[in-house]
């Protein structure tokens, strides 16, 4: 079987939106990875980054179901003895809305050098303001 590779001329990269207001959490995040990533693409390689730049707006008005506001814990290490740090996700979202939609996202890229190289294609802003309206980014709608 042949692997099917995309010509240079095909990888042009879009902006999207997603507006993240009531929306639940892992299903925002499998929709922003999977744009990354470019699996909406017909063209799709896993071994070429050719995925979309997404930009999400309204970051703090994300969804969490159920009790996962105080029982889903996010723990983060100093490297220090004694340096493990854990807030719980109603903390971190009142803080730095922006670092739980990252979290959620970066989990689902690929581990490595692929992966590290598709983050910064992720841009979060809490509010509803973001300053890319140069590149002309399409609103997403998210079923």
């Amino acid at each position: 079987m042949k692997t099917y590779v995309p010509d240079n001329n095909s990888t042009e990269q879009n902006w999207v939106v997603v507006d993240a207001s009531n929306v639940p959490l892992g299903r925002l995040a499998t929709l922003i990875a999977s744009r990354i990533r470019g699996k909406h693409r017909p063209d799709f390689t896993p071994n070429i980054i050719n995925g979309d730049f997404v930009v999400v707006i309204n970051a703090e008005k994300v969804a969490l179901t159920g009790k996962k506001l105080d029982q889903k814990v996010y723990t983060r290490y100093s490297g220090y003895q004694g340096g493990l740090k854990k807030e719980t996700a109603r903390t971190v979202l009142a803080r730095h809305p922006e670092r739980v939609i990252e979290h959620a996202v970066f989990g689902m890229l690929p581990k490595g050098r692929q992966g590290r190289s598709m983050h910064p294609r992720l841009k979060v802003y809490a509010g509803e303001q973001h300053p890319h309206a140069a590149q002309q980014p399409t609103k997403l709608e998210n079923n």
